[in-house]
């Protein structure tokens, strides 16, 4: 939830989406300049995916995405009685740089570090992410993820890989957290060469291949997907927005609402860091290239796309018979993200709990558009009892250095074991982010039904009660403390002055 400022004055220049406020800037993108990057996209990664396809063609399958929770269980059968190695298109990439212009084109541009990169700088931006590290995972969660779809035009995209379903959707939780933590990891892992610089990679081929899929199905049939309404898939508008729901929201969303605000020299360098991974992924980085550009960039955005999204739909069912509803399909993904990690570890949070925690950070407006679930009055308690610990965590360990320190170190461990490690996640098996999740014209994320009734009782939830009594405690401790010391000068002054 925003907090609200009663001292903020609109102006003519102010705007208002979801509940966010704003004032509109000349570095703002108004809808009319953004139109021309939802049909460009990386044709570079376009090009290198096809030649790298000849050189080692994919795999066919004959599972369908929407089939994908039963094939999984059986794709592990399998492997575990004869493990075939994956496609890795970034070792193919680098392996066979120098037999084809294009990509040798490819390879040459991701090898070349840009000027304004700072390496100083990127791992003070990477120390940032963990500084704010539970505050962080959250807010990619439920504000950047969660929330991201309620932009109609990109669950389009999304909904159509298939890859969505409450057990699929978990485990894509997991391995976008792996490239996060491996582009946090350190400086070296963002070098040329190193596991974060090398993930992005793979993403961006990734990217290109579900781009050229579903322009393909669409190509051959006109009703699957329409490029007129909602562009070219994950087009250069889409990756903007990507960059930004990773930085921009994280700063002055998702923080803020969680009650933590950055410094200007942490903002400077996370933005700094995204920056860069905006440029090896094949995204526009120059509408990041600044703390107040990256800040409008989101704005617009998160304007534009609001506005926007009602408008296309009203249009696009004036013109056609095909009933297109990204609202609700964004809504179906948003609850499907709730459903596939409510009561699963390590947090164990209930249904409710992750609803209070998407509502918190979104704003009633937005949740309701996504049909997220209303929670009881006690799980807003422990949301607010969460806020009161992240930040007070956060606030206590920044402002000792050497605390920060070892906090940012043995973070950097615990979400690795987590994330990557631990058997309830990646199980140890770093993701190489191959297309798994191939389009066709009969997959469709559908709604799953939720897990039940809570099997064990969270330890996240508790802490947070806790937290908000002791919190409670505090302010009725210093409140009481300043009424004594405002009665005792009021008691003196009156003997001094009557």
């Amino acid at each position: 939830m925003s907090w609200p400022n009663p001292f903020y004055r609109s102006t003519p220049h102010t705007r208002n989406a979801w509940g966010y406020r704003f004032e509109w800037t000349d570095e703002h993108l108004t809808p009319e300049a953004s139109e021309p990057l939802k049909y460009s996209c990386d044709t570079l990664a376009d090009d290198c995916l096809d030649i790298l396809n000849e050189l080692s063609p994919p795999a066919s399958r004959s599972v369908l995405p929407r089939n994908r929770e039963r094939a999984v269980e059986q794709d592990q059968k399998e492997s575990a009685d004869s493990p075939a190695p994956a496609r890795d298109l970034y070792a193919l990439l680098r392996d066979n740089a120098d037999s084809n212009e294009r990509l040798k084109q490819m390879w040459t541009q991701v090898n070349a570090v840009p000027d304004w990169v700072d390496w100083d700088q990127i791992e003070r931006g990477q120390d940032t992410f963990y500084r704010y590290g539970g505050a962080a995972i959250t807010g990619l969660a439920f504000q950047s993820l969660l929330g991201g779809m309620g932009a109609a035009r990109v669950t389009e995209t999304l909904a159509r890989t298939g890859g969505f379903s409450p057990k699929v959707a978990r485990g894509r939780l997991f391995e976008t957290t792996q490239h996060i933590l491996q582009c946090t990891k350190d400086i070296k892992s963002m070098q040329p060469g190193g596991d974060g610089w090398a993930s992005t990679i793979r993403v961006r081929l990734l990217h290109a291949a579900v781009r050229k899929r579903i322009l393909k199905l669409a190509k051959a049939k006109p009703e699957y997907y329409s490029v007129e309404m909602f562009g070219v898939p994950i087009n250069d508008l889409d990756a903007i927005g990507t960059i930004a729901v990773f930085s921009s929201s994280l700063i002055w969303m998702s923080f803020p609402r969680q009650g933590i605000w950055l410094r200007k020299q942490e903002i400077d360098d996370y933005i700094a860091l995204w920056r860069y991974i905006a440029y090896v992924i094949g995204a526009p980085h120059e509408y990041v290239a600044t703390s107040s550009k990256a800040k409008a960039m989101m704005e617009s955005l998160f304007y534009n796309e609001g506005m926007l999204a009602t408008v296309s739909v009203v249009f696009w069912r004036s013109l056609t018979t095909i009933e297109v509803r990204p609202n609700e399909m964004g809504a179906l993904l948003a609850n499907n993200i709730i459903k596939s990690i409510e009561n699963e570890p390590p947090t164990y949070e209930s249904s409710d709990m992750l609803s209070a925690s998407a509502r918190w950070l979104n704003g009633n407006a937005l949740s309701d558009a996504l049909n997220i679930p209303r929670p009881g009055l006690y799980y807003w308690v422990l949301m607010a009892g969460q806020c009161i610990f992240l930040a007070g965590m956060s606030y206590i360990y920044r402002s000792v250095p050497s605390w920060d320190k070892k906090k940012v170190a043995s973070l950097k461990k615990i979400l690795w074991m987590i994330v990557v490690e631990s058997k309830w996640g990646l199980n140890n098996k770093h993701a190489t982010f191959d297309f798994q999740y191939v389009p066709e014209y009969s997959t469709l994320t559908e709604l799953h039904e939720g897990k039940g009734p809570q099997i064990q009782r969270s330890r996240i939830e508790m802490r947070n009660l806790k937290a908000f009594f002791a919190g409670a405690a505090i302010l009725v401790v210093v409140s009481w403390c300043g009424w004594k010391v405002t009665s005792g000068i009021v008691h003196l002054s009156a003997k001094l002055f009557w």
